[in-house]
């Protein structure tokens, strides 16, 4: 039984893992379920396809063939199938603009930056960067390339080994929490590890001042997790993406001036994608700056304006979104 195997692996890996399961099939005779958000890669390995409601009901069983049949009943669903696309949601272009704050206004900018888990083996190697009031920035590449290493260089959560960061002229690495709480927002790619409170509600309303509450409530109500419902329910016993959602709501109440989502799409369906895409669209503040950790291909044509792809802990091409 393998839940979600490839969800935090690059493209080329995943392909090379689903390569392998076949071969393990077809040498052991094994029996092998997979459960997935997104069946694309994985639909040609299937032989049996068993699709389930959000409220755990079965919606449709059979080949790959038959389940394809009821194409609209699973959309509706929320089902990711083979050439699913979103509809109805504005390109970047349409959706991202700068009118929040001063356009060339520089809200993190990194120098010579170096940093090693151990010393004398550094994994991030002298790099440049700056970004902007209103970017969204994909940070792409292969595992272990520094895509979280670089995010969480950028909010203070680690210190270099050599280099600056300024978030607006401060090194974020010596803010207070509290301070740095509201000027820059992490998402993990394990969100149960930034979890405090016991409860849905104590979760998203934890340092918050009072007159934040009713925001915090209507988002994560938009999340598809109103607090009615989720409120006195624990975060370490919702669903991966559940917890992604939860996670996303305590970063983007504070609208911090940055803000760092790694694997922001891992465990969503197409429904709580789309959420996801209509709350970045509609309710993070214009003068953050988004800088996304992601394999997600879709997620990247969806929301980013600028692309960084990393190589061994290095920069090897910047590029606008047109």
């Amino acid at each position: 039984v393998l839940d979600e195997p490839t969800a935090n692996l690059d493209p080329p890996g995943a392909a090379t893992f689903l390569d392998r399961l076949a071969v393990i099939r077809a040498e052991r005779s094994a029996t092998i379920i997979l459960v997935e958000h997104r069946v694309e890669a994985a639909w040609a390995l299937a032989d049996v396809v068993l699709a389930l409601g959000r409220d755990g009901a079965p919606i449709a069983f059979g080949t790959p063939e038959e389940v394809l049949r009821q194409r609209d009943r699973l959309e509706a669903a929320g089902t990711w199938l083979p050439d699913t696309r979103t509809s109805g949601l504005e390109r970047p272009s349409e959706r991202h603009t700068r009118t929040g704050g001063p356009p060339d206004e520089a809200v993190i900018e990194a120098s010579r930056l170096t940093f090693g888990y151990e010393r004398g083996r550094p994994v991030i190697h002298g790099l440049d960067l700056v970004a902007r009031a209103g970017e969204r920035i994909a940070l792409v590449g292969s595992n272990g390339s520094g895509k979280s290493t670089i995010g969480r260089l950028l909010v203070g959560l680690l210190a270099a080994n050599a280099g600056t960061v300024r978030l607006k002229d401060v090194d974020p690495a010596r803010l207070s929490a509290a301070v740095l709480a509201r000027r820059a927002g992490y998402v993990f790619q394990e969100p149960e590890r930034q979890f405090l409170a016991q409860r849905v509600r104590d979760e998203i309303l934890l340092g918050l001042r009072p007159g934040e509450t009713p925001a915090a409530a209507d988002l994560i109500a938009r999340l598809g997790m109103p607090l009615e419902r989720f409120g006195e329910r624990s975060p370490y016993r919702l669903s991966g993406g559940e917890q992604r959602r939860l996670s996303l709501a305590t970063a983007l109440v504070r609208r911090p001036d940055i803000l760092v989502l790694d694997e922001p799409t891992f465990g969503q369906d197409r429904l709580g994608y789309e959420a996801l895409l209509g709350i970045l669209a509609g309710h993070l503040d214009r003068r953050t700056c988004l800088f996304a950790a992601t394999h997600d291909e879709r997620f990247v044509a969806d929301v980013a304006t600028r692309i960084i792809r990393l190589e061994a802990g290095r920069i090897v091409s910047d590029e606008a979104v047109a």
